[in-house]
C-alpha cells in the first residue's frame, strides 16, 4: 500500500501519545480500505484495546483524531466498530504523482539463478512447459526490476531411459526419417517415436499377461523394456554407435525448441546438460557415502535416510550404477554455486516435484554444503484440459506449436473484426496478429495464481472485454491514440510537458484512482518478486486499465477551455500507458502502438 510505512509511524506515535505504550511499526497492520467503505487505509484497533481500555469505537477515534492532527497525510478519518479507516490527502497523492523522489537503483552483487523450461529431449514443448516457460521468465523480469542481478538458466534432461524410448523406438521402427525427410519439426519427430514406443511397448506387455505372466513382471521383463535399459547403459559406458544417434536426434530437438523459444519470445542466458551434469553428482553421491551420509543396500543402490526430517527413504544411484534424476540436480546445483556464489537458485518446477526439492536441500544439508538454504522452489500447479490430464507418452498434450499458432489466428480473427488494419502493410499485419495473440496467451496463463490448478480455455484468452491480454493492450493503445491526437495539435502538444503546481490540481474520484494505481506500481513490483507471483503484476495491470477505461468513459481529457485539467490528465494518461507497458513488460509480453 501507498505511503504504509508513514502511515503505520503516525499510529505508532499516536498510541504512545494517546496511552505511553511503544510500539514497533512493523507490529501495526494495515489493510486497504474495502470499497464499500470512506477511505483508502484501514487499521484493526481491537488487538489495542487492552492498552486504551475504551470500546472498539471510541480507541478507533481518539487514534484517528491525533493522526489527522499530526501530518498532512492523512485528511480524514472514519471509525467503524473497531476499524479506524483513513482517507489520504488528495495533495499527498498529486505531489508524489508531480514530484515522484528519485529512486536510488542499486543492484545485489550476487546473482539470483532462475531455473525455467527444463525440458525432456524427447518429445516437444507443450502446454505445461508453455505455463512453466512463462512464469520463469516473468519472473526473472520481476526480480530483476526489484533491483536482482539476474540468471536465467535452462536444464536439459538429455539422457536417460525416457531419452532412450525415442531412441530405440527410431531404430526399430523409423526407417532412417529424418526432419528433412519428412518436413516434421526436430522435436515433432522425436516425440512421436516416443508415443510409437509406448504403443509397441504396452502391445507387448498384453501379450506377455495373455500368456498369463502377471503385469508386474511383464512390465518390467518386456522385451523393449529390456532393450531401453540396454541401451541406456550402453549410453553410460560411451558406446559409439548410441552416443552417436543421440546426438543426432537430440540435434534434432535443440534446433526445435529454438524455434519454439523464439516464438515465445524467451531466452536464457546459459543452457545447462544433464550429460554433462550427472557425473558430478555421481562424485557427491560417492563422496557422500564415503562420509556415512548415504547407505548402500544389498542390491548395489544407494539411498539416503530422511526419516529424521519426516521424509523417509530416497534412491541416489541405481543397483546397476546409473543415476536417477535428483542426482543430476545435485550435479547441476554444486556446479552453478561454484560458477557464481548465488544468493538464490529458484526452480520452476510443478508442484509435483514438491518432495524432490524438499530432499534435494536435505541431502546437500547433510553433506554440509553451505547453499542448501539458498535452494527455492517455485512450486505451481498444472495446466489441464477440458478433456482431462495431459499424458505425453500417449500423445494426449496440447503442443505448443500448434497452440501458439491456434492463439495467433485467433488473433488475426478478432483484429479483422476490428475493422482497423487500414495503417498496416501485411507484414506489419502479421507481427499485430502475433503481438496481441502472445500477449493473449501469456497474460491468460500469468494471470493465475502459480499455486492454482487451471484450466486452458483459447477462445477466452482472445476476449478484448475480459480480463485479458487484448483488454490490457487495447487500453494502452487507445491512450497512444490519445497522446498522439495532444502531439498533432499545436495548441495542445506543449501540455503534455507543461510544469504543473500542485495546488492548481483537484482530482476527480477516478483521477484519484488513477493516481493510486500509478503510485503502486514499484510496490506491486516488489510484492510479486517477494511471493514469487507474477499473478500480481497481471492483477495490476488489469485493474489499472479498466480504471483508466472508466475514467475515459466519464471525462474529457482534451479541453481547450480547460489547460491545466488537459495538461494533468494528458500527463496521467502518459504515466498509466508507461505503468501499463511496465507491467507487460515484466509478463513478457509486447505492446502495440495502434488496435
Amino acid at each position: 500500500m501507498i505511503f504504509s510505512e508513514e502511515i503505520k509511524g503516525l499510529i505508532t506515535q499516536a498510541i504512545y501519545q494517546l496511552y505511553n505504550v511503544s510500539i514497533e511499526t512493523s507490529q501495526i497492520l494495515i489493510e486497504p480500505t474495502k470499497k464499500e467503505f470512506e477511505g483508502d487505509v484501514t487499521f484493526v484497533v481491537f488487538p489495542y484495546l487492552k492498552i486504551s481500555k475504551k470500546s472498539p469505537v471510541e480507541t478507533a477515534k481518539q487514534i484517528g483524531e491525533i493522526v489527522v492532527q499530526s501530518s498532512g497525510l492523512i485528511s480524514s478519518f472514519q471509525a467503524v466498530a473497531g476499524f479506524l479507516n483513513l482517507s489520504i490527502n488528495n495533495k499527498v497523492y498529486v505531489d508524489a504523482f508531480l514530484n515522484p523522489a528519485l529512486k536510488t537503483s542499486s543492484i545485489k552483487p550476487n546473482p539470483v539463478l532462475v531455473e525455467y523450461s527444463s525440458p525432456n529431449t524427447n518429445k516437444p514443448l507443450h502446454l505445461g512447459h508453455i505455463r512453466n516457460i512463462l512464469l520463469g521468465f516473468s519472473l526473472s523480469r520481476i526480480l530483476a526490476a526489484d533491483g536482482n542481478n539476474i540468471k536465467k538458466v535452462n536444464i536439459v534432461n538429455d539422457r536417460g531411459v525416457h531419452i532412450c524410448k525415442s531412441m530405440l523406438a527410431w531404430q526399430l521402427f523409423g526407417n532412417n526419417e529424418t526432419p528433412e525427410s519428412t518436413g516434421i519439426k526436430g522435436d515433432h519427430l522425436v516425440g512421436k517415436y516416443y508415443v510409437v514406443f509406448d504403443a509397441k511397448y504396452r502391445e507387448q506387455v498384453t501379450e506377455m499377461e495373455a500368456r498369463g505372466i502377471s503385469k508386474d513382471v511383464a512390465e518390467k521383463q518386456a522385451p523393449l523394456m529390456l532393450q531401453v535399459q540396454e541401451m541406456l547403459r550402453k549410453w553410460e559406458t560411451g558406446d559409439e554407435a548410441v552416443l552417436s544417434l543421440w546426438q543426432t536426434m537430440n540435434g534434432w530437438v535443440y534446433d526445435g525448441f529454438d524455434i519454439t523459444y523464439s516464438k515465445l519470445g524467451v531466452d536464457f542466458d546459459e543452457i545447462y546438460y544433464e550429460s554433462n551434469t550427472y557425473l558430478l553428482g555421481k562424485e557427491i553421491v560417492a563422496a557422500g557415502l564415503n562420509k556415512g551420509v548415504f547407505f548402500k543396500k544389498e542390491d548395489g543402490s544407494v539411498w539416503v535416510d530422511l526419516t529424521d526430517e519426516g521424509l523417509d527413504l530416497k534412491l541416489l544411484q541405481r543397483s546397476d550404477g546409473t543415476s536417477v534424476y535428483i542426482t543430476q540436480d545435485l550435479g547441476t546445483a554444486k556446479l552453478r554455486f561454484d560458477a557464481y556464489n548465488f544468493d538464490k537458485m529458484i526452480y520452476v518446477v510443478g508442484n509435483e516435484q514438491d518432495y524432490h526439492f524438499k530432499v534435494l536441500r536435505l541431502v546437500f544439508k547433510k553433506l554440509g554444503y553451505p547453499f542448501w538454504d539458498k535452494l527455492y522452489h517455485m512450486s505451481y500447479n498444472m495446466v489441464d484440459l477440458p478433456s482431462g490430464k495431459m499424458k505425453s507418452r500417449e500423445g494426449t498434450v496440447v503442443d505448443a506449436d500448434d497452440l501458439i499458432a491456434q492463439t495467433i489466428a485467433n488473433a488475426e480473427t478478432l483484429t479483422r473484426s476490428m475493422g482497423k488494419l487500414d495503417v498496416y502493410d501485411d507484414a506489419h499485419a502479421q507481427q499485430l496478429y502475433h503481438t496481441i495473440g502472445m500477449g493473449a496467451l501469456k497474460y491468460y496463463i500469468l494471470k493465475v495464481d502459480p499455486e492454482k490448478r487451471m484450466l486452458f480455455n483459447p477462445a477466452e484468452s482472445i476476449d478484448i472485454n475480459g480480463n485479458t491480454g487484448p483488454f490490457i493492450q487495447y487500453a494502452y493503445a487507445r491512450i497512444k491514440s490519445i497522446l498522439r491526437k495532444a502531439g498533432n495539435d499545436e495548441t495542445v502538444k506543449n501540455l503534455i510537458h507543461l510544469k504543473l503546481d500542485v495546488s492548481q490540481i483537484k482530482p476527480e474520484e477516478k483521477e484519484k484512482e488513477l493516481l493510486k494505481a500509478v503510485l503502486q506500481f514499484d510496490e506491486t513490483v516488489h510484492e510479486a518478486a517477494t511471493k514469487l507471483a507474477p499473478s500480481l503484476v497481471a492483477a495490476y495491470a488489469f485493474e489499472t486499465a479498466k480504471l483508466y477505461n472508466q475514467f475515459y468513459h466519464d471525462h474529457v481529457v482534451i479541453d481547450l477551455e480547460k489547460t491545466t485539467t488537459t495538461a494533468f490528465r494528458l500527463q496521467l494518461s502518459a504515466k498509466v500507458a508507461s505503468c501499463l507497458a511496465n507491467a507487460l513488460f515484466l509478463l513478457g509480453i509486447e505492446v502495440p502502438e495502434r488496435m
